[in-house]
């Protein structure tokens, strides 16, 4: 299980504005900015996004390679997925898969890909048999 992931962007506030849309609909806020001056040397300026009391996806300015990156959230319902999309379309993304059952995975696994501004893939996912 992962605790945190950085996300290096072109644009920081681009970022922010988009994940605080595209993320919405699944709980996830823009929680925590961290100052890296506070850090060890060479620590980056964070922006953090998490659910729950948790902060777990991180952006920091720095070189993009978006095909370097895959990162699924997890949606509570089919519903929550569908909106994930449509929020990150909405504020700038292109389409990377229409929401649907991923059926070369499973017939319950349910999600949706989008890309982000710096071309990085996410998905949105809810996969029924891990929510009950």
């Amino acid at each position: 299980m992962l605790d945190h992931i950085f996300l290096s962007v072109s644009d920081v506030q681009r970022s922010v504005d988009f994940y605080t849309a595209a993320l919405a609909p699944l709980g996830i806020a823009h929680q925590h900015d961290y100052d890296g001056k506070d850090g060890p040397p060479g620590h980056p300026d964070l922006k953090g996004f998490g659910a729950r009391g948790r902060v777990f996806f991180w952006l920091r300015q720095g070189p993009v390679e978006g095909r370097a990156v895959h990162v699924g959230f997890v949606g509570d319902g089919m519903a929550a997925v569908d909106a994930a999309y449509a929020a990150a379309m909405a504020a700038g993304a292109s389409d990377n898969g229409a929401p649907g059952a991923r059926l070369h995975y499973d017939p319950r696994y349910y999600a949706a890909g989008v890309l982000d501004p710096d071309g990085y893939s996410l998905e949105f996912v809810y996969k029924s048999w891990q929510h009950q």
